[in-house]
């Protein structure tokens, strides 16, 4: 029985720590961004260059019309649109149509449908570069609507020659839809603010984020082009074209709208793919960078903070899982090892702190609103437990190496509060495998809350009635599509 005791304490002890160092790396990048400086462009271009508009499309019914005609009226006099459309429903005659409607207004756009959909969105964006007329490649996924002075505001950055990629910041059209786009859009704040900025103030690896940036075309093939050996191709791509030396710009003030998913099957899809990719990316360039002998200690300390971040999600689980037992454990010979457990609530308050700077920047920065601010991390904090089993799975698929599909976000062409998903063909299964682990899981730390009282020991009950909190969220969520 020590045995176990001690193997308990061990791993949960490690978890803890790992879960410290994530938050230690968070405010890191908080410091980095208290000391920001909005990147200028060089210089501007006396003939403005080529661009070529890539829009890679999957069965995009609901927003395919809203996103052309958004598109179309882009204030740019050198441009060509591609639709690349793998779409196997309807969605692709109503694209037809479209292109056809718009070249006849002699627009330059043209449709290119792809029937084996290879390497998924990274084979659309491959084929369509083989004849893309620009020497600069934006792109732009089905729910984001630029606004038509977005490429005025972003191409004078590559009059340095050294400059690969231009990001800007997202933002949400319908983030008070709801719980769930109240928490999908907090959580996007603090990429798109702290993260972002905080690595690009000292040129550490940042991302391109799959959409809402542009690309130097020379960039992508000198770095190997898309591939599809992962589940996010950006990331990807991100890291090749920074370890040959290619500058990324990131623009916090530049906003590109988008709409956030309203459902959870189409939040899970979304999570599992971006936890997964980056797994499959740590292990595709963790150890080149750690080799590399030209990148700075900072940079790879940094570097792999990034590649790791998902890889919270398999810490905070172990904790969770583990943190009941720990309730009735009398004796160990590791206790001492438990005051890395305490480092949880740092981990709390440094979080809290970062991403009210987040909700400043993206929603309020008068003091007035703080109310709102709380109520949004009190209900961010638990629904992110919550989907903790469905990122860990999500994240160790891809450090074993487990081969899935490209499963893309459905979107619902939701705006205001008075549209409705319901009746949407593109919604999920609601009965999954996953979806009856974490009920499960609900009654596995509400018998953590009854050992609490039985062996009056409370430590772990505000982490557990959290956890509880968290997965009822998501399970009632699941239910209700």
């Amino acid at each position: 029985m020590i045995f176990l005791s001690n193997i308990t304490v061990i791993f949960y002890a490690l978890a803890a720590f790992l879960v410290l160092l994530y938050s230690i790396s968070q405010f890191f990048l908080f410091l980095n961004y208290l000391k920001k400086r909005e990147p200028k462009p060089l210089a501007t271009f006396e003939h403005l260059p080529f661009v070529t508009i890539q829009l890679p499309i999957f069965n995009e019914k609901y927003v395919v019309e809203r996103l052309l005609d958004n598109i179309s009226k882009m204030e740019y006099p050198n441009l060509q649109i591609q639709v690349l459309d793998d779409s196997t429903d309807e969605s692709l005659e109503i694209s037809r149509k479209l292109v056809s409607t718009l070249q006849q207004k002699g627009v330059d756009i043209e449709l290119i449908h792809r029937s084996n959909r290879s390497n998924f969105k990274a084979g659309a964006l491959k084929n369509g570069l083989e004849t893309a007329k620009g020497d600069f490649i934006a792109i732009f996924d089905a729910d984001f609507l630029p606004a038509s002075d977005w490429l005025s505001k972003t191409i004078h950055y590559f009059t340095n020659p050294e400059v690969g990629v231009v990001q800007t910041r997202w933002k949400h059209l319908n983030r008070n839809y709801g719980i769930l786009t109240k928490v999908l859009a907090m959580a996007l704040d603090h990429h798109f603010t702290i993260e972002q900025v905080g690595r690009n103030q000292k040129h550490h690896f940042i991302n391109f984020n799959g959409t809402a940036g542009i690309w130097r075309k020379e960039c992508i093939l000198d770095a190997g082009n898309w591939q599809g050996d992962t589940l996010t191709e950006d990331l990807d791509l991100s890291y090749r074209a920074q370890m040959k030396n290619w500058e990324f710009v990131y623009l916090e003030d530049v906003e590109t709208s988008s709409e956030l998913p309203v459902v959870m099957s189409a939040i899970r899809s979304q999570q599992f793919r971006w936890n997964k990719g980056g797994a499959e990316n740590f292990g595709k360039f963790g150890w080149k960078v750690l080799k590399s002998k030209t990148l700075p200690l900072s940079h790879k300390v940094q570097g792999y903070a990034h590649l790791l971040n998902s890889s919270v999600f398999v810490w905070v689980f172990l904790m969770s899982i583990l943190s009941v037992p720990l309730v009735f454990i009398q004796e160990t010979n590791f206790d001492a090892l438990l005051i890395f457990g305490t480092g949880l609530k740092y981990t709390v308050i440094i979080l809290f702190f970062v991403f009210y700077m987040s909700f400043r920047k993206a929603q309020s920065s008068q003091f007035k609103d703080f109310h709102k601010f709380l109520f949004q991390f009190l209900v961010f904090f638990p629904v992110i437990l919550g989907l903790t089993f469905h990122n860990a799975t999500a994240v160790l698929e891809g450090y074993f190496g487990i081969k899935s599909d490209f499963i893309r976000t459905p979107k619902f062409n939701i705006i205001s509060n008075k549209d409705t998903w319901k009746e949407n063909q593109y919604l999920g299964k609601k009965l999954t495998l996953s979806l009856f682990i974490e009920i499960l899981l609900m009654a596995y730390f509400s018998f953590g809350i009854f050992l609490a009282f039985k062996n009056q020991q409370f430590d772990y009950m505000p982490f557990h009635a959290l956890l509880v909190l968290g997965y009822s969220i998501v399970v009632i969520k699941s239910f209700d599509e």
